[in-house]
């Protein structure tokens, strides 16, 4: 059975996400330093090397941008330092607090400028002009209605030569598994369980999990796939992850690297989507 989502109210999302803004804890260093932004860059794109791959950052070089859920600015920072011109939104206020500090120790605030906003009804934040890239990394899916949010980027911010850059979670993934497992099979209630576990923080409000189908049907008219793959399986003990150690899980300390990334590419947990507008 489907969780209706659409219920949940965007404040409740809100207050999630300010209560403890995404990768806040990737770091030992004093918050809003040069060392702790460092650290929460380098642990991040450790665990998830497909990012900058992905994101294609130097392509985008005096080219616009706009980042749909910039969350603490990790991506954001990367975009403006490879030349790009920035428009980053969160719902968060307390992310894009962190988001704008971090822009000012790297230098790069006349390159970004950040919105609070509600994606589902993003012109009413944000002037209503055409980007080169829309980019938006593990976000719409925890929207009562992302649909909406694509809705208003195909109104509203794109031109014909523009690109859509998407990370969803990927509902055929080892992780989708793990949770189930967690919850002894409880098959039934999965959307509700995957909401659960999606997070570092348990408990998220909302979090939509999608198919390679699916997913396409999202993004609706006005898009023409160019790419679309999984990626990222999570192989950490997660008691010593939370205390900055490495240490693999059993069943995935012996697997050789080859056969890991394999599983990767089939059973990850990021769906990565790329779009030209037709």
């Amino acid at each position: 059975m489907s969780t209706n989502f659409t219920e949940v109210s965007i404040q409740k999302v809100k207050d999630y996400w300010n209560a403890r803004p995404c990768n806040i804890r990737h770091s030992t260093a004093e918050i809003e330093t040069e060392e702790y932004f460092n650290q929460v860059e380098a642990r991040k794109y450790f665990v998830e090397p497909h990012i900058p791959m992905f994101a294609e950052f130097e392509k985008w070089r005096g080219k616009k941008v706009l980042e749909i859920g910039c969350g603490i600015g990790t991506d954001t920072m990367n975009f403006a330092r490879s030349g790009a011109d920035v428009t980053a939104v969160d719902i968060s206020v307390e992310s894009v607090r962190i988001a704008k500090k971090r822009a000012e120790v790297f230098g790069l605030s006349d390159r970004i400028e950040f919105y609070e906003a509600n994606a589902e009804n993003l012109s009413d934040f944000i002037p209503a002009r055409k980007y080169d890239l829309v980019y938006s990394f593990g976000v719409i899916h925890h929207s009562p209605n992302p649909e909406k949010i694509v809705e208003q980027v195909r109104a509203n911010f794109v031109h014909p030569d523009s690109r859509l850059k998407l990370m969803v979670y990927y509902r055929n993934s080892w992780k989708v598994l793990w949770m189930l497992l967690q919850e002894k099979g409880r098959f039934w209630k999965l959307d509700d369980i995957i909401a659960k576990h999606s997070e570092a923080q348990t408990g998220c409000p909302i979090t939509y999990s999608y198919t390679k189908n699916s997913v396409k049907s999202l993004i609706g008219s006005g898009f023409e796939v160019e790419n679309i793959f999984v990626d990222h399986i999570f192989p950490y003990e997660i008691p010593k992850y939370v205390k900055y150690g490495y240490e693999k899980e059993w069943y995935f300390r012996h697997l050789p690297p080859s056969v890991f990334r394999a599983l990767e590419k089939r059973l990850g947990w990021h769906l990565c989507l790329t779009a030209k507008v037709v």
